[in-house]
């Protein structure tokens, strides 16, 4: 893997990090990344287009992935890996957050994909504006209904 890439992957996913909690209570940057590239790495058929294609699917594995951590965290307890550890209530909230999301992917797919750039991957509105080809201001637009649609979806 490319070093600048790699960085800018570790960059995301200590966004991501920061927003799921203490760093003692989530995943680690390393593990995220590792586990998107080991993600990358065993998918069969994936063709990534371009770079812009790459942190599109980049955003999708990282909610995978958290999703994943959050019902192994549910099923077994006891965390084997303490770089991994979830606490109980943010593998709760990841969880609801992945359900709600879900139903919203079904009734629009954009706005879906905004949340799994901004609140899954962390990207900034420019970088998921760039990552799905469209403006600022249509992620801006995007991101206030999808928050939105969610919130009313959770509660």
């Amino acid at each position: 893997m490319d070093a600048a890439l790699y960085t800018q992957l570790r960059r995301l996913a200590a966004s991501q990090r920061r927003r799921f909690g203490s760093a003692a209570h989530t995943m680690g940057t390393t593990a995220v990344v590792h586990e998107l590239y080991l993600r990358f790495a065993s998918a069969s058929g994936v063709d990534v287009e371009s770079q812009r294609h790459f942190f599109a699917l980049s955003a999708r594995m990282m909610r995978q992935i958290l999703v994943d951590h959050a019902r192994r965290r549910a099923l077994a307890p006891i965390a084997l890996d303490p770089e991994f550890e979830l606490a109980d209530e943010e593998a709760a909230t990841v969880r609801e957050v992945d359900d709600a999301l879900r139903r919203l992917e079904s009734v629009n797919a954009r706005l879906a994909r905004v949340v799994e750039c901004r609140y899954f991957a962390g990207y900034t509105e420019p970088e998921t504006a760039q990552i799905l080809g469209v403006t600022d201001r249509t992620v801006r637009r995007d991101w206030d209904k999808a928050r939105a649609w969610l919130a009313a979806a959770i509660t």
